[in-house]
């Protein structure tokens, strides 16, 4: 069972930057991973930001976040990083970090099976 708990959420002026963290308790050498992040604007569905896979250099981005975010992982450290630039107030939401087995990328929040509990980003005007 993968645990995974993010960090570094918080309030920022927009053109800001923030870095959030997510590290996972237990990651098997022995099966492939996908990481995401999704977010979740209040009263709106949660939706894919970017991912990466666990071994290799392939990455994934959302239209919305393309040159300004950039997904990294540290495989000594079990942890997937988001670099968040150039914010904008329609960045505001909580922020979940993801995984699933696999080598696919995946958009849909149903084909994730390992969920962290969040972490509030807010970006004011």
């Amino acid at each position: 069972q993968m645990q995974l708990v993010e960090s570094g959420g918080g309030l920022v002026q927009a053109g800001g930057s923030l870095r959030l963290s997510c590290a996972a308790s237990v990651v098997r050498t022995d099966s492939t991973y996908v990481m995401g992040w999704f977010r979740q604007a209040l009263g709106k569905e949660r939706e894919f930001v970017s991912g990466i896979r666990w071994s290799g250099s392939s990455t994934y981005y959302a239209d919305s976040v393309k040159g300004r975010f950039t997904i990294s992982r540290d495989n000594a450290k079990n942890t997937v990083y988001l670099q968040m630039n150039s914010l904008k107030p329609e960045d505001t939401a909580n922020y979940y970090c993801a995984a699933r087995t696999g080598t696919y990328f995946r958009t849909d929040p149903s084909g994730y099976a390992y969920w962290g509990q969040g972490t509030q980003v807010t970006v004011s005007s």
